[in-house]
């Protein structure tokens, strides 16, 4: 039995209970109510894939640009940048695409590929539902992950590795690395251009050595001899004394360098200072050798390259390219990186033509879907030539060759 006093004491204990266990339910479900609350807002701001998936506006689409505007390979990213923004000024002022007009914007990516990422995210954040981009092949790469998980269509104008357009959305304008080897073998051999041919690559770089494996197993075919094969690494950049040597020993007549233009102009510094005398050949990394020489231009002369873009072609596109492009900048010629970002732009215009799209509201997958398939069905007459693409991501138009004289590009052809 118990007391009144306990009976009293027991009442106690299970109102609060019963007080703590009803506060507690109602803050489980003012927890709950809460948190059901901070999902729906934030689904408001994230959509499919994102919030990259910005719905914009209607008469308005937003093209994303990525490269290098700071750092070494500025030049590069600057002229992508330059070349892109000039073709989406020209189309606008033209009356725009299907009803909209393009935006373009830009970020630096300092070719590093970690932060080729951070520029990625930034120019989606902006509202980008395609990307021109990016510039180099490493950082092409990085970004292709990345709109291949967003289901964002890309278009590099040129990245040139193979891997670069291993996704079904990413498409280039520019060779790719495998097609400058054969070509610069093919072109050499059958111009007669040289014999004995001398390799300088950076094994620390894919660019130069995609394209250095396949001009050595060109060569062969073409009864091209490659007397020596010197190396370097992005460690190893600076001094190239011992390659000099070893070519002077070898007695090529020609050096082939399938490497960009800063390490270039160091080779032929070096090489002038110890009496190498041969012929030099290249790809489109020599685009941009002219400016990083200055001063010291005369030692480029002669030295010829493989690219699909020559500034002084006297065709009407080419020349109505150049004179919009040096009445924009400051009078500055165009690369041949420009003249791809200019294409790639206008290859999207067809694509988007093609696909019939008219509303910038349109879903980045959407869009993506739309214009992976127009690409296979347009042709760009561009500044780089004719283009065509397949399924695979790559280009077909033909390279042209040109050779530097007196600080400015003349065609071979």
């Amino acid at each position: 039995m118990t007391n009144k006093k306990s009976d009293s004491k027991l009442r106690s204990m299970f109102k609060i209970y019963y007080i703590f266990g009803m506060e507690e339910k109602n803050m489980k479900k003012k927890i709950l109510a809460l948190s059901m609350a901070t999902v729906l807002a934030m689904s408001m701001f994230t959509g499919c894939g994102s919030s990259a998936e910005n719905k914009g506006s209607k008469d308005t689409l937003v093209l994303g640009g990525i490269g290098p505007i700071t750092g070494e390979a500025a030049i590069y990213g600057q002229a992508v940048k330059n070349g892109a923004q000039l073709a989406v000024d020209e189309i606008n002022a033209n009356g725009g695409v299907n009803g909209m007009k393009l935006k373009f914007t830009f970020q630096d990516d300092e070719c590093d590929s970690e932060k080729t990422v951070n520029a990625y995210n930034k120019v989606k954040d902006s509202g980008a539902k395609v990307i021109i981009g990016a510039t180099t092949s490493g950082c092409s790469i990085a970004v292709s992950e990345k709109t291949h998980e967003d289901k964002m269509f890309q278009l590099t104008p040129s990245g040139s590795a193979v891997d670069c357009v291993k996704y079904d959305n990413v498409f280039r304008v520019c060779f790719n690395n495998p097609n400058q080897g054969v070509a610069s073998a093919q072109y050499i051999s059958k111009n007669k251009i040289g014999q004995k041919i001398a390799i300088i690559y950076d094994s620390s770089d894919v660019y130069s050595t995609g394209i250095y494996e396949e001009f050595i197993s060109e060569a062969k075919g073409q009864n091209l001899e490659v007397v020596t094969e010197q190396a370097f690494t992005k460690d190893t950049n600076t001094d190239f004394s011992v390659q000099i040597q070893k070519i002077q020993e070898s007695g090529a007549d020609l050096v082939f360098l399938p490497i960009y233009y800063q390490q270039a102009a160091k080779i032929l510094s070096q090489a002038d200072k110890a009496g190498l005398k041969v012929k030099y050949f290249g790809c489109d990394g020599l685009d941009g050798l002219i400016n990083q020489l200055d001063t010291d231009v005369a030692l480029a002369n002669g030295v010829m390259l493989l690219t699909p873009f020559a500034p002084d072609a006297k065709d009407d596109k080419t020349q109505a390219f150049v004179s919009a492009y040096k009445e924009k900048y400051n009078n500055e010629t165009p690369v041949q990186f420009a003249a791809d970002a200019y294409d790639a732009v206008y290859a999207v215009k067809a694509a988007l033509e093609e696909a019939g799209v008219d509303d910038g509201t349109i879903s980045i997958s959407d869009l993506c879907d739309k214009l992976t398939s127009a690409m296979t069905k347009i042709e760009v007459e561009g500044v780089t030539g004719n283009i065509t693409w397949s399924a695979d991501g790559e280009p077909t138009k033909e390279p042209k060759g040109m050779v530097i004289e007196d600080g400015s590009y003349k065609a071979l052809d």
